[in-house]
C-alpha cells in the first residue's frame, strides 16, 4: 500500500516513517510538513492511505479530508488531541492513532487498513471478471449446422428455442420456419449470451422478446411457452418478478 505521511512535527513523521519500515506491505511514497502541499500532491498522484495529523497550520487534517471526500484514499488520523476523535470516525476515518503512538497500536491500525484495502482489490477483480465475461459472451451472431451448410444466425434475431430430443428448433423473428440443427441445450446455452434464459427443459427464451410472465407461462408474439417448475424460482428472480 502506498502511503503519504503528513505532520507538522518532524520528530512524528520520523515516528511513523520507523513504523511503516518494520512493515512489507507499508511503502511510504513522501512525507509531508503541512497538508495543503499534501493536497497538491493527492491532485495529481494516486496513494492508499494518509497517516494525517489533524492541528496543523494553513490547513488542518479535517479540512483537508473534508477537500478529499471524494477520494478513495484512506486516512489514519494521528494526532494529540483525543477530541477530535469523533468528528474523525464521521468522516469515515479507518483509525485513530493517539500520540505518543505505541507500535502495536500502530500494527492494529494498518492491518484494518490492509483489510479494507484487499476487500476493495477482490470486488474490483469480481466486477472486471464480470464485465469481461459480459464481453466475451455476448457475440453478435453465431454459426449452426443445418442440413448441409452451417447457417449464420444474428443472435437479436433469435425469438425462442425449442429442444427435441437429440435436435434444436431455433424461432427466428419474421421467419417463415424454424432452423432444425443437431445440437443439445447443453451446447446452445454455452454460445448464448445472458439475455437468454431456459425456462423450462425443453425452451430457452429470448427475454428482450417477452411480452408477459404469467403464473405459468411466458408470452412471447402471440405464442404461449410453458415454465417448468424447477425453473420457475430462478425464471422470476432474474426477471425481477
Amino acid at each position: 500500500m502506498k502511503c503519504l505521511i503528513i505532520d507538522d512535527e518532524p520528530l512524528a513523521v520520523d515516528i511513523i516513517e520507523a513504523f511503516t519500515e518494520k512493515i512489507p506491505f507499508l511503502e511510504v511514497v513522501k512525507t509531508f510538513n503541512n497538508a495543503l502541499d499534501a493536497f497538491v500532491f493527492l491532485n495529481s498522484n494516486k496513494v492508499d492511505l494518509l497517516f494525517l495529523d489533524i492541528e496543523m497550520p494553513n490547513l488542518t487534517g479535517v479540512e483537508m479530508v473534508k477537500s478529499l471526500q471524494n477520494s478513495e484514499v484512506q486516512v489514519i488520523f494521528t494526532t494529540a488531541y483525543s477530541e477530535y476523535a469523533l468528528e474523525g470516525f464521521n468522516l469515515n476515518a479507518t483509525d485513530y492513532l493517539l500520540k505518543p503512538i505505541a507500535f502495536p497500536r500502530f500494527l492494529k491500525a494498518v492491518n484494518k487498513a490492509k483489510e479494507k484495502f484487499e476487500a476493495k482489490q477482490e470486488n474490483i477483480s469480481t466486477q472486471n471478471t464480470v464485465q469481461n465475461n459480459q464481453t466475451t459472451s455476448l457475440p453478435e451472431y453465431i454459426f449452426v449446422k443445418s442440413e448441409y451448410e452451417n447457417l449464420k444466425i444474428n443472435l437479436s434475431e433469435i425469438v425462442y428455442i425449442q429442444g427435441l430430443k437429440d435436435y434444436i428448433k431455433i424461432y427466428l423473428k419474421n421467419a417463415d420456419k424454424a432452423i432444425l440443427t443437431l445440437s443439445s441445450f447443453k451446447e446452445i446455452l454455452k454460445k448464448l449470451p445472458v439475455n437468454f434464459l431456459r425456462i423450462h427443459r425443453s425452451y430457452i427464451v429470448n427475454v428482450d422478446f417477452i411480452n408477459s410472465v404469467q403464473k405459468s407461462k411466458v408470452i412471447i408474439e402471440k405464442q404461449r411457452i410453458p415454465i417448468g417448475e424447477t425453473y420457475k424460482e430462478e425464471v422470476f428472480e432474474k426477471l425481477g418478478i
